[in-house]
Parts: structure tokens; C-alpha cells; sequence
């Protein structure tokens, strides 16, 4: 079987780059396809042996650095690659991998972290952020976004199988495109991060400094909290905005390096979270640690933190929550090590085994005679 494994980009390690990297070993003599890929990232994290194809969108001006400015052209660009030798595609799709063309003689499989983020739910969130109103630029946006849409529904089509990293991004993929789709949390890598049953009298919590994570509600939870220290990790454009509204108890230290992270992580007595993610890796991150989470339960959250078991959730996204979830939480008690096992469920190992169940199942339904 020739396989193709399509992605959007390949320029740095976030959550879908670790999903085409475990789909990568599993298919070692595939192909892969992505818009634009970053040379020196792709020889980092071991892709040299296969064979990567990027797109027309590389060979644009600053296409490897601002390649999403050219965001009106990713679905022509995505259509362009000719993939017709391949039996098996493998799409990795937050974006526009899902719409690469396919035959009914081939089997096409998403794995689906979301539809496009910015053109559906976050829409007029990421209009506000740019400062995009009703001028000329604003219309503009508005234009190249409502056709993305229409593309995108039309593009849905075209997998034979979707698969979604949450159930609450599979309730989405049903919204949107009215697909059914199979849950397949993405893979953690739990063994990077090491139990540890003794912990400090301090809570963290880490994420980029941008309006969604709502960092700025955890701060003003903890500023009226005097008694309670907050380790307050990570940076961003609202860096500043939030660190204004910090107090003597809480601690800034901005980016910090991956092993520095895993220490604060392993020593807090609970890792606080009040985004509404698709998934949320962090929160797994942090109970491989050991560490009990306190988070929104709203999103990804839902299933990946047992409520009474490996954390406190609490249900409205607002500081007075999060207060009266500290409150909640400094009554209960916790077993490191039954958090910790909660989080390697979530490993790679476990999702290997799944995707590649998956795909064999579906590829024996299309080629009953096939031997996978």
C-alpha cells in the first residue's frame, strides 16, 4: 500500500506536528505533504528519510515566514497536490489538509483537531484581534473568510473517514459538516515527564499569553487570594496586560525552557486551567506529573481531567470560579500515582495502537482481500 500523510505546515512542534510525527512511525516509507516545512525543524525531529513535499505557497515571496498571510490561497494550493498514485491519504487537518483531492478508488482518513478555527467559532474573535472592522482591509477579510467557509463545507466531502482529537471537536465536526467522526485523543509524550509525589506549597499554570487561554482571570483569582502562591509560566502579546494585574504572591518568569517547565509542573500542588481548548495538552502534561489539575470544565477538559479523581473542575469561566475551586480543591485529597496513570492513557503508544487499528480496519472494509 502507498500512503501519503498531508498536513498544513511543518515549521515548529505543536499539537498536530506531534500527530504527523507518530503517524510518520507508523508508516515509515510514506510521503508527506505539507503547504511549507522548515528545513532545519524537519532534520530536528527526524523526517530526513522521508520524503517531504511542500507546496506553492514555499516558493512565495517570505512564504516560509509569512506563510499565513497567504491564507486566501490555501485551498487552491492544498488542491494542487497530486496524490493519485497513493492508495492510502492521511490528512491531518486544522485547516485545509482534509481538501486535498482523492479518487473513489483510494481511501482518504482525517484526523480532524478542528475546522478552521478562525473561520467558524473563533470568526468574529480573530476579526477583533486584527482590528479588522468594515474598512477596506476589514471587507477584504470578511470576503476571503466567507469563501473559506464555503470551501470548507464543500471540501468535507471528500474523506471517506473522519477522526477527531476530542469528542467536543467531534460534536463540532457534526455541527459544521454533519459528519460523524471517531475519537482518537492525540499523543502525549507522558515518558518526558516524571512522577513526583512530593509536592511544594505553590499553584501554576502555563499557556501563551493570548485572550482565549483567559490567563488574566487565573491572575485576578490569585491576586485575591494574598495567601496563596501562582507560579505564572509563559508569554505572548497580552505578556504585559496581564502581568499588571499581578500581586506580591505571584510569580512571572515568562517563556521558560522545556525542562525548566517539566520542574514547576512536577513540584506544583495543582496546575490551574480556564481555557476552552479542543483538547488541551498541559493538562495531561501536567498530571504525568502527578499533579491534580484545577480546570474549566468546559472543552477538552471534560475528558481529560476526572473530576474528584485527578482534579477539581469548575463550570464558569470567571475568577470568582476559580476561587471557589481552590477553596474546593484545598479540602480534597489526592494519589499522585492514580493521576499519573490517568495521563498514560494518552500516550503515544496508545495512540499508535489505535490510529493503526483504525486505518486497518477501514482499509479491510474498501479491500476485503487485503492483508494490511
Amino acid at each position: 500500500m502507498k500512503i501519503a500523510i498531508i498536513q498544513e505546515w511543518l515549521m515548529a512542534m505543536g499539537g498536530s506536528e506531534k500527530v504527523v510525527k507518530a503517524i510518520a512511525d507508523i508508516f515509515p516509507e510514506a510521503d508527506i505533504y505539507a503547504l511549507v516545512g522548515d528545513d532545519a525543524y524537519l532534520k530536528e525531529q527526524g523526517f530526513v528519510q522521508q520524503k517531504i513535499r511542500t507546496s506553492i505557497i514555499q516558493k512565495m515571496p517570505f512564504g516560509k515566514k509569512k506563510y499565513k498571510s497567504y491564507l486566501p490561497l490555501f485551498p487552491f494550493a492544498v488542491e494542487q497536490f497530486d496524490l493519485s498514485e497513493y492508495d492510502i491519504i492521511i490528512s491531518s487537518s486544522h485547516a485545509v489538509a482534509k481538501g486535498v483531492l482523492t479518487t473513489a478508488e483510494q481511501l482518504h482518513i482525517t484526523y480532524c483537531h478542528s475546522p478552521i478555527r478562525y473561520a467558524w467559532d473563533l470568526h468574529h474573535q480573530y476579526l477583533k484581534e486584527e482590528k479588522l472592522g468594515f474598512g477596506i482591509k476589514g471587507l477584504l477579510a470578511r470576503y476571503f473568510l466567507h469563501r473559506i467557509r464555503i470551501w470548507d463545507i464543500v471540501s468535507a466531502n471528500r474523506p471517506d473517514y473522519f477522526i477527531s482529537n476530542s469528542n467536543f471537536i467531534g460534536r463540532r465536526i457534526k455541527k459544521i459538516y454533519n459528519k460523524e467522526s471517531t475519537t482518537i485523543y492525540p499523543p502525549i509524550e507522558v515518558e518526558d515527564f516524571t512522577l513526583e509525589m512530593v509536592k511544594d506549597d505553590y499553584y501554576v499554570t502555563s499557556s501563551r499569553m493570548v485572550p482565549y487561554k483567559k490567563m488574566d482571570i487565573i491572575v485576578d483569582a490569585f491576586a485575591k487570594m494574598p495567601d496563596k502562591k501562582l507560579i505564572v509560566i509563559g508569554d505572548g502579546p497580552d505578556y504585559n496586560k496581564i502581568k499588571e494585574k499581578g500581586a506580591p504572591n505571584i510569580e512571572f518568569k515568562g517563556y521558560l525552557p522545556f525542562k525548566e517547565l517539566i520542574l514547576h509542573l512536577q513540584k506544583a500542588k495543582a496546575f490551574v486551567f480556564a481555557a476552552i481548548e479542543d483538547f488541551g495538552m498541559l493538562p495531561v502534561e501536567a498530571q504525568a506529573c502527578g499533579t491534580p489539575m484545577i480546570a474549566l470544565g468546559k472543552g477538552g477538559s471534560l475528558e481529560t481531567v476526572k473530576d474528584g479523581i485527578t482534579g477539581v473542575l469548575y463550570f464558569e469561566q470567571t475568577s470568582e470560579s476559580i476561587i471557589n475551586a481552590v477553596a474546593k480543591f484545598e479540602t480534597m485529597t489526592f494519589n499522585y500515582l492514580e493521576i499519573r496513570k490517568h495521563a498514560e492513557t494518552f500516550s503515544f503508544i496508545e495512540f499508535k495502537s489505535q490510529l493503526l487499528n483504525f486505518i486497518k480496519e477501514k482499509a479491510e472494509l474498501k479491500w476485503p482481500n487485503l492483508k494490511f
